[in-house]
């Protein structure tokens, strides 16, 4: 029997291992462990393979997770949360497991508890959310990534941008504030690319927006008008009927219209980032930039990266990454001015068509809000994250629309 015991002994230590490598109790802040099934590093929130505990036994703020993401984005964007998620419904939370800190229900036991959201039976049965659909994949995500891209006949051609991303530096060094790059980003562009109906109608809305917060927008007739075009123009485009298409199929949506019109509360709603009322959205924070306590956040765009460099209202001054795809759209994570305020990193799809980002964000903003959202362009993974403004909401209590943006991953 003594010569078992060093068995015995082994595979309990073996068992015990697998366990803790499924948990963060004692490893966390741990360096990043290729063979674990989760990780505890300080940079797991930022690619989305943490443990299931790390932010109970890590974390003593979860707002110290947002440190070690590409976030250059202020911390009062309101923690990850479901954009669907409303205390108050069910909708994209149907048969989820019971959440303590939700006043109704939507888990498979709340009628036997009597504690269910009131639309429950109309989201949850069978003419409603199944498990099957309530949930969008990984895999889906990837394959219809791989469509959206596939079909943006819109984006630019190799022959219509020319970069000089000149110099490359390291993530430690983004704070430094050195212009280390003395000629533009854009050596050129083929400006007939930006007369496409998507394109004008984008760029007609950039100048819609007072950049520094705390300042309230109001929109004229006109201004008002421009969104409803722009968003008619992007649902003519073969990317944005395959996200809707995508969606319907999902049980997100009944209708385009209904699709459309979320669109414009997500992306348009206005809320407040500062002192006055609706002075910012998701559209003016993420395309047009904003200013806030003296520092860039948003501004993920290279269409208004061009015009504000032509102007000469931005000066770029490097970049940390550069995407692997050899044709556009690409990525570029940078470092540059605009007018006096510095940004330490924004990472922007290059030589993309408007409808291909904002179908993206959309995707990923519906599918994992506050998460890393996993795709996949032309065989290459992509990620982008999303955070949803929690502050206030809009119909059925769905969340606008805080940021979102590329990420890297391991």
């Amino acid at each position: 029997m003594r010569a078992c015991v060093p068995l015995i002994v082994a595979v309990l230590c073996g068992m015990a291992w697998a366990e803790s490598a499924e948990s963060c109790a004692s490893r966390c802040h741990e360096n990043f462990d290729r063979d674990a099934a989760c990780q505890c590093d300080r940079r797991c929130p930022r690619h989305g393979d943490c443990c299931d505990d790390y932010e109970h036994l890590c974390t003593e703020n979860p707002k110290e997770q947002k440190t070690f993401l590409e976030l250059e984005e202020e911390a009062d964007e309101g923690p990850a949360s479901n954009l669907y998620s409303a205390p108050s419904s069910c909708r994209g939370r149907c048969h989820k497991a019971m959440d303590k800190h939700h006043p109704c229900h939507c888990d498979a036991h709340c009628q036997e508890f009597e504690n269910c959201c009131e639309d429950f039976e109309t989201l949850c049965s069978h003419e409603g959310f199944s498990h099957s659909s309530d949930a969008i994949t990984k895999e889906e995500l990837q394959s219809i990534s791989e469509k959206i891209y596939e079909v943006d006949i819109n984006k630019a051609q190799k022959s219509d941008i020319i970069l000089n991303s000149q110099n490359r530096i390291s993530s430690s060094d983004t704070g430094d504030k050195v212009d280390r790059s003395p000629e533009p980003l854009f050596t050129y562009v083929n400006e007939e690319l930006l007369s496409k109906p998507t394109y004008a109608a984008f760029i007609n809305l950039l100048n819609n927006y007072q950049r520094a917060t705390g300042h309230g927008e109001h929109f004229s007739d006109q201004q008002l008008a421009e969104q409803d075009t722009f968003l008619r123009e992007i649902m003519k485009t073969a990317v944005m009927k395959e996200l809707y298409s995508f969606l319907h199929h999902q049980n997100r949506y009944s209708s385009e219209q209904e699709f459309v019109d979320d669109l414009k509360n997500m992306w348009f709603g206005l809320y407040s980032r500062g002192n006055d009322e609706g002075d910012s959205s998701g559209f003016e924070h993420v395309f047009s930039g904003e200013v806030k306590k003296g520092k860039v956040t948003g501004f993920h765009n290279w269409i208004r990266f061009y015009l504000q460099e032509k102007e000469g209202l931005v000066d770029y001054y490097s970049y940390t990454y550069d995407g692997p795809w050899d044709s556009y759209p690409d990525v570029l994570a940078m470092q540059f001015n605009w007018d006096g305020y510095y940004k330490e990193v924004g990472a922007a799809f290059i030589g993309s068509s408007p409808e291909f980002e904002f179908a993206l964000y959309t995707l990923c903003f519906i599918a994992r809000p506050g998460k890393v959202c996993r795709l996949s362009l032309g065989g290459h993974p992509l990620a982008i994250q999303t955070y949803t403004w929690d502050k206030s909401t809009y119909g059925n209590g769905k969340k606008y629309i805080a940021t979102a943006y590329v990420v890297s991953s391991h």
